[in-house]
């Protein structure tokens, strides 16, 4: 991997994402807030967007105060071969944007268990990983559940690791990854600083969002009770420590961006969602080791 300087943090940014269906307006009003990086997102199909075109607009709104860290899609393409295709589209266009991921969903044939939507994850996935490799570009995909299980899933195998190791046993090598987050382990009561200390070596981008269970809810009612037991949450509000990760993702050497996740948090959202979202900014930035400081030379 080449090697990132730690100068001005360069190594990990602290960003946001946006939509595309947003526009680079979106990205000319939030840039002053301090977002360094941006992952770009679709859901499902690039649609009639101009990439390109899109791209060369974004990269003047951001000149050199941030960089696109990642494009998203985010759809079914184990089932949708419109979004298959244009999963292809999206790595293509990478360079356009000077971005190395391409973050979304692994898909799930949703009639059956997750094993058994492995042939058709290497077909698709072995043909797009040599095309993301041949153009300089990692995959990362996003481990939420989308409200399925094991047996049912729904969008995405991608939720659990006993289905990363069958995923990247389909498809050698390491153009495949993890779009990777606490927060949809805590959702699945997984200790998520343990997992990432394994699983460190996969992850491609990191999403900003974390959770808090109520852990005195789950000891009194347990989890089929219909209460909460856990919810998404901006960084900074949630029960997770973000030096911790940071520190876990410096020792191993990666290079890339934490990109918050907004809009899920249950209280900061609508009114208070850029005031959540530049709180998190504030306290990654803070987790990250605060302003850069040259050593003396």
């Amino acid at each position: 991997m080449e090697s990132v300087s730690h100068v001005d943090h360069q190594d990990i940014r602290i960003g946001t994402l946006a939509g595309f269906g947003s526009g680079v307006d979106y990205l000319r009003q939030i840039l002053p807030h301090g977002f360094e990086s941006l992952e770009l997102t679709l859901w499902q199909y690039v649609g009639d967007i101009d990439l390109p075109e899109f791209a060369r607009q974004a990269k003047d709104v951001l000149g050199d105060q941030a960089i696109i860290s990642s494009l998203g899609i985010y759809g079914n393409p184990l089932q949708d071969e419109k979004t298959a295709a244009d999963w292809e589209v999206v790595i293509r266009a990478c360079k356009h944007f000077d971005a190395k991921v391409v973050c979304g969903f692994a898909g799930a044939l949703e009639d059956r268990p997750v094993d058994q939507s492995m042939p058709k994850f290497k077909e698709v996935f072995g043909r797009l990983a040599k095309v993301a490799a041949d153009e300089g570009v990692k995959i990362a995909f996003e481990n939420c559940d989308m409200g399925g299980t094991w047996e049912a899933p729904k969008w995405n195998i991608a939720h659990a690791p006993r289905a990363w190791e069958m995923m990247f046993n389909e498809v050698p090598g390491d153009t495949l990854g993890l779009e990777w987050e606490p927060c949809h382990q805590m959702v699945s009561f997984i200790e998520p600083i343990a997992q990432l200390r394994k699983w460190v070596g996969r992850v491609h981008h990191v999403h900003g969002k974390d959770a808090t269970v109520c852990r005195d809810v789950v000891a009194e009612q347990g989890i089929r009770s219909g209460l909460p037991v856990v919810y998404h949450r901006t960084p900074g509000f949630g029960d997770t420590n973000w030096t911790d990760i940071i520190t876990i993702l410096r020792q191993a050497g990666f290079q890339g961006a934490i990109d918050i996740e907004g809009w899920h948090d249950p209280v900061y959202r609508a009114d208070l969602e850029m005031t959540g979202q530049v709180h998190a900014l504030h306290y990654l930035k803070a987790c990250r080791g605060g302003a850069y400081v040259a050593n003396p030379s």
